[in-house]
């Protein structure tokens, strides 16, 4: 979630991008930014909020999204989809509210634009860490996420963790704005010798063409974009350490701090899909497995 880290999916808390740099689908997610204008009204006067009363008679929620694939996004159609609005739309439609609509907008401007109001929830993946906890209040995460490395073939250097990276010396890079930023300098890799590109997709070319010998993500990220691959694979997941102690960061929806009504009800419906296994098959599309099903609270990941 642990220090208030400033990862992006991960990631940072008010500015800059998210954990997860933006994405393919940024100029649709312009325009259906400047299309997006439904409205329900504001003004929340019962303790604990009455905006799942305000949505429900609108017909429609509208969810905070930062164009990142798998957590949501525009395709190549228009839709919107990823992991957060697919389970978006089933959570509410059983709380009685039948559509969402989309509210493009930077990772970094998600948690600003909940707390003024531009949407009603972000649904964006974002990890839950005390920062946030400050700002805004989380549902229960809907998956817990472990990193990985993308290496070359064979994983010559024998890199499992941040600490053979620097036992290794070995050449490092990671996401603009990545929550692994900050394990690879906990762990004693100096932060200006880190080779910093913009996604997933650049740290593999990096690592094939030698220039790296390692770019750390998530582990949902790496296994994904190695797939085609013939010269690079993933590691296999590890809990980077903060603050010297095993960490698992968990992604969830952000609410205003006082809807804790609609938050509630929220994690009822996430429970049931828990439960029944319904949520694995919601998310499995996005490349998430059984390893990212997680019983991890919201109250663990802020901090108590």
């Amino acid at each position: 979630m642990a220090p208030p880290l400033q990862p992006l999916r991960r990631i940072t808390g008010t500015s800059g991008p998210s954990r997860r740099s933006l994405l393919a689908g940024a100029a649709a997610l312009g325009a259906l930014g400047a299309a997006g204008c439904s409205r329900v009204p504001t003004a929340s006067t019962t303790d604990g909020g009455d905006l799942l009363e305000r949505l429900r008679a609108a017909g429609v929620v509208r969810l905070g999204i930062a164009g990142e694939i798998p957590f949501g996004y525009i395709d190549k159609d228009g839709e919107l989809t990823g992991e957060a609005p697919e389970l978006a739309k089933v959570i509410f439609e059983r709380l009685g509210v039948d559509r969402v609509q989309p509210v493009p907008t930077e990772f970094g401007s998600l948690i600003p634009g909940l707390n003024s109001q531009q949407f009603d929830v972000v649904a964006a993946g974002m990890y839950v860490n005390p920062e946030r906890c400050e700002q805004v209040i989380f549902s229960d995460p809907d998956y817990q996420m472990l990193d990985s490395f993308i290496v070359r073939k064979g994983n010559p250097l024998g890199l499992r963790d941040y600490q053979d990276v620097v036992k290794k010396k070995a050449k490092f890079a990671t996401g603009t704005g990545y929550a692994e930023i900050a394990y690879a300098v906990e762990a004693g890799y100096k932060e200006s010798d880190i080779l910093i590109v913009p996604d997933q997709v650049a740290g593999l070319n990096a690592v094939e063409a030698g220039r790296v010998d390692v770019f750390a993500g998530t582990a949902l990220t790496t296994r994904e974009v190695v797939k085609k691959s013939n010269k690079a694979e993933a590691t296999e997941p590890f809990k980077p350490l903060v603050g010297g102690k095993p960490h698992v960061d968990g992604g969830a929806f952000a609410f205003r701090p006082t809807e804790t009504r609609l938050r509630d009800a929220f994690n009822v419906e996430l429970a049931k899909l828990k439960k029944s296994g319904e949520l694995l098959r919601i998310l499995k599309p996005f490349g998430f497995t059984e390893d990212e099903m997680t019983d991890l609270t919201a109250k663990e990941l802020c901090g108590g």
